[in-house]
């Protein structure tokens, strides 16, 4: 069966925007982009992984549909999310004279979804953008819902705005150039929709989650659209996450500390983060009596079975006091007391801050530990 292309819309009102999801959409960059365009000039954002592959395409795209296209790269990877490289982009978009008319297209993965989606958010006080998401991991999270923002040494997204596309592209056949590990990591935001509040979705993964890894054009498809239609619900009904948009985070407190204390490298990718971050999660919430020990298990079973983390990895030495440190500087933090995302069992997570922590040093060490 053929993966047809689908829409899933981001309903907020007035700043509604769709997202399309399935193979050859950056073919049609041009046709999809050039009527939310208030001007004809774009300027298209990349890395220097993405822009070999796929920034001819796009611009090829867009000149075909008439619109006078630019473009500036950027160093790939985590690091580049910083002071440094947000001033660089925003000189390089002064330089080619971006007006408030012009669009903003961000081609590649979360780093490049984040840095151009702030970059365009305080340029000229706000220009518009839209996301071409080049990862799984960006397709479904990362590139809806608005978040944008850069990494400073005391945590991960500590600064950065709400600023929604007007538009996204997840073109599900670019997944196909991923190296498995990117795919994985990808994967686990995926399973993180099935954790939160759908049981149902879990169990498809547990017998489809193989497919979407290894590349079945129709399993990822459906993954991609599942994942988008639950983040477009929640962030519909809660934009600036003030309420349910937080247990989107399941798995992202351990796993920013994690990604902090590994120095946001290539050492622990953001989604092998949030796969141990969940295990925790489940962990812990097991430990106090919250969810069943199956239920914990079945997770860690699944991460396994498709080839992602369920243990610290070796031989760095993990300290228990360090990962706490660093999830006292979240930004969830309120009042001083840390928010964790907890279960009751698969498909029923729930937020608080009321966590023993004792039980929370405890799995920790255990973690740690190895075990």
């Amino acid at each position: 069966m053929s993966a047809a292309p689908e829409q899933v819309l981001v309903e907020l009102g007035e700043r509604s925007y769709p997202i399309h999801i399935g193979p050859g959409l950056l073919d049609r960059a041009g046709e999809l982009i050039k009527p939310k365009m208030r001007g004809g000039r774009a300027l298209v954002v990349t890395d220097a992984n993405v822009a070999p592959l796929y920034l001819d395409r796009v611009q090829k795209s867009l000149a075909e549909a008439g619109v006078t296209t630019m473009h500036t790269v950027v160093p790939a990877g985590e690091q580049t999310k910083d002071f440094k490289h947000l001033e660089a982009l925003l000189d390089a978009m002064l330089e080619a004279r971006a007006e408030r008319g012009a669009m903003i297209v961000a081609l590649g993965g979360g780093v490049i979804g984040d840095l151009t989606g702030f970059a365009a958010s305080i340029l000229l006080r706000g220009v518009d953008f839209v996301q071409i998401p080049t990862t799984l991991l960006s397709q479904v999270d990362s590139s809806v819902g608005g978040k944008t923002g850069i990494n400073t040494r005391q945590g991960k997204n500590l600064i950065g705005t709400f600023y929604q596309p007007r538009l996204v592209l997840a073109d599900t056949s670019v997944l196909d150039t991923l190296p498995r590990r990117q795919v994985l990591a990808g994967y686990a935001e995926v399973l993180k929709y099935g954790v939160i509040d759908d049981e149902p979705f879990f169990a498809w993964l547990e017998e489809n989650g193989a497919k979407v890894v290894d590349g079945d054009m129709e399993a990822r498809r459906h993954a991609v659209a599942t994942s988008c239609r639950a983040k477009a619900r929640i962030v519909g009904a809660d934009e600036r996450e003030g309420g349910v948009r937080a247990l989107l985070n399941l798995g992202h407190t351990f796993g920013h500390a994690l990604e902090a204390e590994t120095g946001f490298s290539e050492e622990m990718l953001h989604g092998e983060a949030v796969a141990l971050g969940m295990v925790m999660a489940l962990r812990l919430s097991a430990r106090l009596g919250l969810a069943p020990v199956a239920d914990a298990e079945r997770l860690e079973r699944h991460l396994r079975v498709v080839g992602l983390p369920v243990a610290l990895p070796k031989p760095r030495l993990w300290a228990v006091d360090r990962l706490i440190g660093h999830m006292a500087g979240d930004k969830k933090v309120k009042d001083g007391k840390v928010t964790f995302v907890m279960a009751k069992g698969i498909g029923k997570s729930f937020l608080t801050r009321e966590v023993a922590e004792a039980e929370l040093v405890s799995m920790l060490a255990e973690m740690a530990a190895g075990r």
